[in-house]
């Protein structure tokens, strides 16, 4: 093995070895009673790249993956792409609009060719960052929403689900984007705080008795009122409810009316109800049957601008809503003035306010703070529109996802989760499927020149079923499928339905669902319903939720804090140039790039080094703690890439000492030491815990309990241990070929049991331990997963090896407390020891003397009188080290005497610190408890330091 570990020199090698051979795909040899154990990978976009949370993720399917593969199960780890709609459709525009085209200009088929050639060019980034990650999905079985087989089960069950009349066309309100022209769903908008004002306009009573005020953030949506509601019981309005005020420059007469949603203590009481452009609204104006007035165009313009006459004005559809008793006609018949015709929404809202002052009825305007709806591709406000949409009727496929969920067919880890869950679905909302885009699952209707619909899986089909010959025109709907309606069917739809593979047969329903909380209804409840609906089975039987991956300091990572962290950056490095480079590009203001670029230069000085894949995996498993959100410090990487070193290390350690030589294999008698015996039973309770830690998806423990035996047991005190009995000379042939068989298995379970979580390091070493174990294969891989009934548990030799570490821990305090060379032979002295101390002490005397370099060991009489000693306490035994001789008394009081007044002065900084309430009452509560634990810990220093000056002192 190398001297140095150094994973760019192993990891790239080993996964093109795994891929190539094939170890990622279901085992071949899977017998009849081998259990099938699957998890779909939450299919990326084709246009993303490696984020933390994906990379977080992806690190626990991959671990959950490997850990039941090494188990024997027949295991699948589905991997595949999302087309991402509207994401991918902007990448490519984009790419047109630096040739001067747009897709109107190319047209829907030659666009579309231009998105397959970018996706087969550009689209596997994500694809090939998750390969850098070690994740061991089945590629052979890739599979992406825009497939062909995809495509088919998207059409099989649009047409199943509109046959049932679950499916529909209607005209309701829909976020819509009015830079990308079409409805999104609310996982796509993006509220946050802005500044803004609220209006209180007069709003003249009808009968000439005066006004109501009304406040509103959004003037420009008046033109649009239906209404003017007010709280039924709030006592200032109530002789006012059934009349009616005049709507200022539009001039239509609207009812007062009352309705609970009013909440009386906001502005005046009175609200302006607007039911085609604003959700709350649109409750109240069907509660109530109001008209509903849509006064936006598709580009978020006040409809009317035509270069017809204003006599016979012609709109589009999609310009304003036609053809129901409930909407207006044109821009005439809502009294929309002429002045406001074809003005983008803020010129609007700004002539609108300038045009009520004027006829002074803007009672006042205040600043007000309010959350804006932006749309998360296009950054435009998001404006609620009244458009044809398709729709799922969801009410009927709910239920009985609610049942499985509460019947425990389906549990959520943490279990909380399902609260959240069934509050979403006690009330859901029909579901709007289609998008007004060009890039996506084309809806299956088409339309006859009277606008009849007709739906089947083809024009073909549709044509034979109801008769239609050539000589009936038909047009395809132009509107393509939510996103989310194919992912919905991902947990089939990729083992091949509707065809019933024996993939499918096999592996539905799948195991585990790996997510974030944030998509439980938009993706996690569609995928019960739908699996429910189509294969009569839930899709999966657990749902683990995991948290989100923040910053250290418990911030979301984003672009415009400038906390984000690349996963390949913390794999591979970055130089802090490139860094700074990478997380100021593109930023729109100077003043967020300059702080970014400060920010940046301060936290990471010198860039970041690279620490490898495994180093992160680690860090991912030990912080993922079952909900909770994680803090990424690089610090913990950094102590993880210690471990990686410290693995890489012991291994180097364990093979110089094995390789060549006798581990056993030869059928010589081996003899197990205390220590060999000790280790294996450690080995046994670190297996335990950590199977029972994934199977609980309690990664962090696991992780913990691998490191934990590691370093502290494995490295600190057994590789100790085993040097006295290969290098003293003093052992037999049993005894030595005992300990090297024990160091070789005990590293191989080792990697074994690590390898799900650091797949990387684990092979590279396996390779070459895994033979003097007496362990065949081609990789560690697809070796069994370590079983506690695998190794011995020793209660006995756990319990003296406990004896044999207070003692050498009980002398290596007192070097370390009375400052002597670690190379300096100690005389101990015992005292108020048991016959089973003296028996211990025999058996073990090779070890403490080699460990605890000690020079004698005496027993001391009942009567016998100890020379001034320090002194540690092993169970009720005694230990002291005469100091006598063994220091410079003169130089160690001065010594003790230099360090006590540091100590002196930090702890009078610090109280002079806690007493200032100025630090007390303004800083963070965290930072002053921070305080106060320092000044505790200096303080108890100094008092052990005045003790062992006061020893020191009596010599």
């Amino acid at each position: 093995m190398d001297k140095s570990y150094e994973p760019h020199s192993i990891e790239q090698r080993w996964y093109q070895t795994w891929e190539q051979n094939g170890w990622f795909a279901p085992r071949s040899d899977a017998g009849a009673n081998s259990d099938a154990y699957c998890i779909m990978i939450p299919p990326p976009n084709v246009t993303g790249s490696l984020h933390m949370g994906h990379a977080f993720q992806d690190t626990i399917m991959d671990a959950l993956i490997r850990y039941h593969r090494m188990k024997g199960d027949n295991t699948l780890w589905q991997p595949g792409t999302d087309h991402a709609g509207i994401a991918t459709q902007m990448v490519v525009e984009r790419r047109l609009l630096a040739q001067g085209k747009t897709r109107h200009d190319l047209g829907r088929e030659d666009f579309l060719a231009e998105v397959w050639k970018w996706k087969a060019e550009s689209g596997g980034t994500i694809t090939r960052q998750l390969r850098r990650m070690g994740a061991s999905p089945d590629w052979s079985k890739e599979r992406f929403t825009m497939d062909e087989g995809l495509s088919d089960a998207v059409k099989e069950v649009f047409v199943r689900l509109y046959e049932e009349g679950l499916i529909y066309r209607g005209k309701r309100l829909v976020n819509w984007d009015p830079v990308l022209h079409t409805a999104v769903s609310d996982l796509e908008v993006i509220s946050e705080e802005e500044n803004g004002y609220l209006w209180h306009f007069r709003y003249p009573l009808s009968d000439g008795s005066g006004h109501l005020v009304v406040a509103t953030t959004r003037p420009e949506t008046m033109l649009g009122d239906s209404a003017v509601a007010v709280n039924p019981d709030d006592e200032r309005y109530q002789h006012l409810i059934g009349k009616t005020v005049t709507l200022p420059l539009v001039g239509r007469e609207i009812p007062i009316i009352a309705d609970d949603y009013v909440d009386p203590a906001f502005g005046t009481g009175c609200v302006k109800i607007t039911p085609a452009h604003d959700f709350n609204d649109y409750a109240v104006g069907q509660r109530h049957n109001l008209p509903m007035f849509n006064v936006f165009t598709k580009d978020a313009k006040i409809i009317g601008a035509t270069d017809r006459p204003v006599t016979n004005l012609a709109f589009r559809q999609d310009t304003i809503i036609l053809q129901s008793p409930l909407f207006c006609e044109d821009a005439v018949k809502i009294g929309i003035p002429e002045q406001y015709w074809g003005l983008d929404r803020y010129e609007a809202r700004d002539q609108i306010v300038r045009d009520l002052k004027e006829l002074e009825l803007v009672e006042k305007i205040e600043d007000h703070k309010l959350m804006v709806p932006r749309g998360d591709r296009s950054h435009s406000v998001i404006e609620p529109l009244l458009t044809d949409q398709w729709y799922v009727k969801v009410a009927p496929l709910a239920a009985e996802a609610i049942k499985v969920v509460e019947d425990g067919r389906i549990r959520f880890v943490p279990d909380n989760w399902k609260n959240t869950y069934f509050d979403w679905m006690h009330k859901i909302e029909d579901w709007c499927i289609s998008r007004q885009i060009w890039w996506g699952h084309r809806i299956p209707a088409w339309y006859d020149d009277q606008g009849k619909v007709y739906v089947g899986r083809s024009e073909a089909e549709v044509r034979e079923r109801h008769k239609l010959g050539f000589d009936v025109a038909l047009k395809q709907d132009e509107d393509v499928l939510d996103t989310w309606f194919s992912s919905a069917l991902w947990p089939f739809s990729t083992l091949g339905w509707p065809q019933q593979t024996e993939a499918l047969k096999t592996f539905y329903p799948t195991s585990v669902l790996v997510t974030g909380f944030d998509i439980i209804f938009f993706w996690v409840a569609r995928m019960i319903m739908m699996g429910l609906k189509f294969m009569g089975d839930v899709p999966f039987r657990e749902v683990y939720i995991h948290g989100l991956v923040r910053d250290a300091h418990g911030q979301k990572m984003s672009k415009s804090k400038g906390n984000v962290l690349d996963p390949i950056d913390l794999i591979d490095g970055i130089d802090l140039e490139t860094l700074v480079q990478k997380r100021t590009t593109g930023l729109m203001q100077p003043e967020m790039a300059a702080r970014i670029e400060k920010q940046t230069r301060a936290e990471f000085p010198d860039g970041i080094k690279p620490y490898g894949t495994d180093a992160l995996r680690f860090t991912f498993a030990a912080l993922a703690s079952t909900g909770r959100d994680i803090n990424f410090d690089t610090g913990r990487i950094e102590g993880y890439r210690n471990f990686c070193n410290k693995l890489w290390n012991a291994a180097r350690y364990v093979l110089m000492n094995t390789e060549e030589k006798d581990c056993g294999q030869t059928g010589g008698a081996c003899e197990l030491s205390l220590a060999d015996r000790w280790i294996l039973s450690r080995l046994a309770r670190t297996v335990s815990t950590v199977n029972e830690a994934i199977n609980g998806y309690r990664f962090d423990l696991a992780a913990q309990a691998i490191y934990d035996f590691t370093w502290n047991e494995y490295c600190d005190w057994y590789l100790e241990l085993s040097k006295p009995v290969l290098t003293s000379g003093e052992a037999t042939a049993a005894q030595e070929r005992g300990t090297r068989a024990t160091l070789v298995r005990v590293l191989e379970a080792l990697l074994r049991l690590a390898h799900p979580i650091m797949p990387y390091i684990t092979e590279e070493i396996w390779q070459r331990v895994a033979p003097l174990a007496g362990v065949t294969g081609p990789t560690i891989m697809r070796q069994p997963y370590p079983q506690a009934a695998d190794f011995a548990l020793d209660t006995a030799a756990e319990s003296e090896m406990q004896w044999v570490m207070d003692f050498i821990v009980g002398v290596r305090k007192i070097r370390s407390g009375m400052n002597i060379a670690p190379s300096k032979p100690l005389p101990v002295l015992l005292q108020n020891g048991s016959a089973e101390d003296k028996n211990r002490l025999e058996r073990n005397a090779l070890f403490l003397q080699r460990l605890a370099r000690t020079e004698s060991i005496t027993w001391l009489g009942a009567g016998d009188n100890a020379p001034e000693s320090a002194t540690s306490l092993v169970g009720e035994m005694q230990l002291l080290v005469p100091m006598a001789g063994l220091i410079d008394k003169e130089a160690e009081l001065a010594r003790l005497a230099r360090e006590m007044g540091k100590l002196e002065k930090d702890i009078e900084r610090m109280q002079g610190k806690l007493s200032n309430e100025a630090f007390t009452a303004k800083a963070p509560a965290e930072l002053v408890e921070k305080e106060r634990t320092r000044l505790a810990e200096v303080q108890s220093a100094l008092a052990q330091l005045t003790e062992q000056q006061a020893r020191i002192a009596r010599l």
